[in-house]
């Protein structure tokens, strides 16, 4: 099978965004003229649906409200070998499409992550700069393995990473979700750097730098604690043990020295701390164990599907 006989689908999610989604539809028409474009509205309270099918996108919708709601609902929902996923609001470059596509399929990879580079000042805004970079050190130090730019919205899917991802996020922080699943799964992923555009006239982003900013924080958090509990649970114990040993010097050195324990409540919460520590190692014990077998039923999710043959 070459390239050009792999079915693509585009997928675009929209909210309110009338000012710019014929402009994506008809770009990506133009950069993949195979492809079938689907967009996916999300109550939009404007002319988005009206204009997307005007423009020839095949519409959809989701009433959950959230982007992780849609992309829940377009991974279900389409049947294809290639997915690109695009935000609706015209920022990202449909040229840079086809390149994207050819590095998934001739490098065997499960995702390709569009790297923003932005070409106006307008494109960018620094506090969405500053909290992406943040919170991609983060994941880097969490999960080590470096993402330059883990909440692009353009990415390109192989049917494997699709079918096999289990969608658990609600808003903007799927993103942060997508690029864990190919960490946990040591899955071939690359970067590829596009353009990125300021929005056109009339449309306005819908992330709230701090809200989602912690928002997405929390996600890794969550992330962090269910995909990696032994780690995360150990170092609350240590932290614990640490406090109560703090806690208990002073009494255990009036005891040896007097004979008696003349603050009795610290040494029971001495002691109580302890309790919590051994408990919290414990169960990152039993949750590790756990998590291992369900990463190995999410791998075997992934094997299941076919894997992209050029020829």
């Amino acid at each position: 099978m070459t390239t050009s006989a792999l079915r693509i689908a585009v997928l675009v999610p929209c909210y309110n965004e009338e000012a710019a989604v014929a402009t994506v539809v008809a770009d990506f028409r133009k950069a993949l003229p195979t492809a079938a474009i689907f967009v996916y509205d999300n109550n939009s309270r404007d002319r988005t649906v009206e204009i997307a099918r005007a423009a020839g996108a095949e519409v959809r919708s989701e009433r959950r409200q959230g982007k992780g709601h849609v992309v829940r609902r377009m991974f279900a929902d389409i049947d294809a070998d290639i997915y690109v996923l695009v935000d609706g609001d015209a920022t990202y470059d449909a040229p840079s499409a086809p390149r994207m596509i050819d590095a998934l399929v001739n490098e065997h990879l499960d995702m390709v992550v569009g790297f923003r580079v932005d070409q106006s000042v307008a494109a960018y805004r620094p506090g969405h700069r500053t909290g992406n970079w943040m919170l991609t050190s983060f994941l880097s130090a969490v999960f080590g393995q470096a993402f330059k730019d883990i909440l692009s919205g353009y990415r390109v899917f192989s049917r494997r990473f699709v079918k096999s991802f289990p969608v658990l996020s609600d808003g903007f922080e799927i993103e942060t979700e997508l690029s864990v699943h190919a960490l946990e799964l040591a899955l071939p992923v690359t970067e590829i750097e596009t353009p990125y555009y300021a929005r056109p006239e009339g449309s306005f982003s819908k992330l709230n730098t701090w809200r989602d900013g912690f928002r997405i924080l929390g996600t890794i958090l969550k992330l962090y604690r269910s995909e990696k509990p032994l780690r995360f649970f150990t170092v609350i114990g240590v932290f614990l043990m640490l406090i109560s040993i703090g806690l208990a010097i002073p009494v255990i050195i009036t005891y040896l020295e007097e004979g008696i324990v003349p603050r009795l409540p610290t040494a029971v919460l001495s002691m109580g701390m302890m309790i919590v520590a051994a408990l919290s190692i414990s169960s990152g014990l039993v949750l590790d164990t756990v998590t291992r077998g369900r990463r190995e039923m999410k791998l075997l999710a992934y094997l299941s599907q076919p894997a992209i043959r050029k020829d």
